[in-house]
């Protein structure tokens, strides 16, 4: 395996990871956190009901506050999106926005559960009917079709990326791209078309057929994959097989250790369930971090 190998890899830079972190960290493991505490729900938010702090609170500064905390006890942040996620034997492979991959003992996914949406005419309608929000979820239902991908960061360009695998024709529609410059690069010698505007409304029949750009321009399209921000937990969870909720399919499962059904695999946070709540997260990450570090301790000595 390529790359430097982590004992915990946490994706998501919110309470419940940043949390981990610190007492993953605790337990003498080495720790990277991935994610952009920016991207957070709690980022903007204000809290008064968090026990043990006076007042009101802006959460922008509460988790610069973790972020910190983790890194004086010897985790390494880095702000990045993750891209893709495999299990080598018994180690993972993560491969990140910038190329650069990272192995890890144990994961565990605190990314949250909100999927932004467009706020377009059309969006809610054709939802299902050639509205994804999933290139690796749906990607093989558009083998041979046009399709288009709607949005400016990582999960957009890897997803537009992707679909070249099985769409005819891909295009990617974005005012502005913002993503590292090695994933640019990728963009810039593939086959997908860049259109530089934005999805101002999607039309169809039945099924969607074309969408009407901002700069006046319409664009035929047999599916668009609205990809916004980075990659989330439907997307790179189920690329090594860890189990959904039932009814939803959109929380990971997991036991009172926050396990999920892949070994070396954790979850905390918003992304397990309600309520969403910081107290809620940082309880569960705090319980993920060291069952996480546990697992990879054990591992390492099994390694020895």
């Amino acid at each position: 395996m390529s790359g430097q190998i982590y004992d915990v890899v946490i994706i998501g830079a919110g309470p419940a990871g940043i949390q981990a972190a610190i007492h993953a960290s605790r337990k003498k493991t080495s720790v990277l956190v991935l994610g952009r505490a920016g991207n957070s729900a709690l980022h903007g938010a204000h809290i008064e009901n968090y026990a043990f702090v006076a007042g009101v609170s802006i959460g922008a500064g509460l988790l610069e506050i973790g972020l910190e905390q983790a890194r004086n006890f010897g985790a390494e942040i880095s702000p990045e999106d993750v891209l893709k996620i495999n299990q080598e034997d018994a180690l993972f492979s993560i491969e990140l926005e910038s190329g650069r991959s990272v192995g890890a003992r144990t994961v565990i996914f605190c990314m949250g559960v909100s999927k932004k949406k467009l706020g377009v005419a059309g969006e809610k309608e054709f939802a299902g009917k050639g509205v994804s929000y999933c290139v690796d979820c749906d990607a093989n239902f558009y083998r041979g079709a046009t399709v288009a991908v709607a949005g400016d960061r990582s999960a957009a360009v890897d997803g537009a990326l992707t679909l070249l695998d099985y769409a005819a024709k891909v295009y990617l529609v974005a005012a502005e791209l913002n993503v590292s410059e090695e994933l640019l690069e990728r963009l810039k010698t593939s086959q997908v078309e860049c259109i530089e505007s934005a999805v101002q409304q999607i039309n169809g029949d039945r099924v969607v057929n074309s969408l009407l750009l901002a700069n006046g321009a319409t664009l035929e399209a047999e599916g668009v994959f609205i990809e916004l921000g980075s990659k989330g937990a439907l997307e790179l969870a189920t690329q090594i097989g860890v189990q959904l909720d039932t009814e939803s399919f959109k929380y990971i499962e997991t036991n009172r250790r926050q396990e999920t059904n892949i070994p070396g695999v954790y979850a905390a946070g918003d992304i397990v369930g309600p309520p969403y709540q910081m107290a809620k997260a940082v309880g569960e990450g705090c319980v993920a971090g060291m069952e996480a570090a546990t697992y990879a301790r054990r591992m390492r000595k099994a390694e020895a």
